[in-house]
């Protein structure tokens, strides 16, 4: 999603990575309620490889869970504990840690599989801290205020300060608004998406050093992104000449060194009813959050559904 800063701001991300041969949800819901409440605003989406779903709240910081068994989400963190009174990008590790970037807080909250905080680190200088991915030693947040890649050392139970690791003078040029972010197993390279620019680059994390990813085939200035090998899948809004607006997820095949990324598929399109902020993997299907941040008015339930047309 695009920056919507005249609605309170929202940005994006949840990534997953899939099981190269998937194992099929039949009768699994095509739909999950994540609340019937007002102004919820769901942004942030992750699901486990054993089917356990959580979505944030970027208006109240709350966290739904659930099980991508049963149709309806439940309440896990309560909006405004801790300090997290909004959230966008959410991930786990192989620990079962829950890593939420605190959104307008600029604040990443790390919490046990229990719900027990385990760590708060704040970002200095205003940040907004929109998307993240979780690597063997560390975690990168992107923050969509600054231009900045944060990152915090993760050794052992310990999570490190956040430290400004790439800054937006380390860019090609300057990025207008870091949104969704994925690595590659090993933890080396990132991949940054920047909406408004409508850019995509390769970050190596261990020299710090920034390139722009040529992109053929349609955009992939995503809100959220899912790398599975080298496909990537992101979560993309365009605008048409006569001012309407769709929603769909791109998917582009990288090249070996992900220099280069080609688009070779795209979901069917939504409107700003759903406005489907993150994309993730549950086995042989797609899922995306349906924030409504984009609908005029917005209207209970918010949802989590396949996305259509794509797996």
């Amino acid at each position: 999603m695009k920056t919507l800063l005249a609605a309170a701001a929202v940005v994006l991300t949840a990534v997953t990575a899939g099981a190269p041969e998937p194992a099929p949800t039949t009768g699994r819901p095509v739909v999950y309620v994540v609340s019937a409440e007002p102004d919820v605003f769901p942004e942030g989406l992750t699901v486990t490889p054993a089917g356990t779903m959580y979505v944030t709240s970027s208006a109240t910081g709350a966290v739904y869970r659930g099980d991508t068994r049963r149709a309806a989400l439940r309440p896990f963190l309560a909006a405004g504990t801790d300090g997290r009174t909004s959230a966008a990008g959410i991930r786990t590790d192989r620990q079962g840690r829950i890593f939420v970037a605190g959104w307008l807080t600029g604040t990443l909250f790390v919490y046990g599989p229990d719900g027990t905080l385990l760590a708060r680190r704040t970002a200095a200088g205003g940040a907004a801290l929109n998307d993240l991915v979780v690597t063997g030693d560390a975690v990168y947040v992107t923050d969509s205020a600054t231009g900045t890649l944060w990152r915090a050392a993760l050794d052992g139970g310990r999570v490190g300060a956040l430290v400004p690791w790439v800054r937006p003078g380390d860019f090609p040029a300057a990025p207008t608004f870091l949104n969704g972010v994925v690595s590659e197993p090993s933890g080396r390279v990132a991949l940054v998406a920047e909406q408004g620019g409508e850019r995509l680059f390769r970050v190596d994390l261990t020299a710090r050093a920034v390139t722009e990813v040529e992109v053929t085939g349609g955009r992939m200035g995503a809100d959220g992104l899912l790398l599975e090998g080298r496909r990537l899948y992101g979560v993309v809004n365009q605008t048409d000449a006569a001012g309407v607006t769709r929603f769909a997820v791109n998917v582009a095949r990288l090249d070996a060194g992900w220099h280069t990324a080609r688009v070779v598929g795209r979901s069917g399109p939504v409107g700003t009813r759903r406005s489907p902020t993150a994309v993730a993997r549950d086995a042989d299907r797609l899922l995306w959050v349906e924030s409504q941040l984009f609908a005029d008015p917005a209207a209970p339930p918010f949802t989590v559904a396949e996305v259509p047309g794509l797996r």
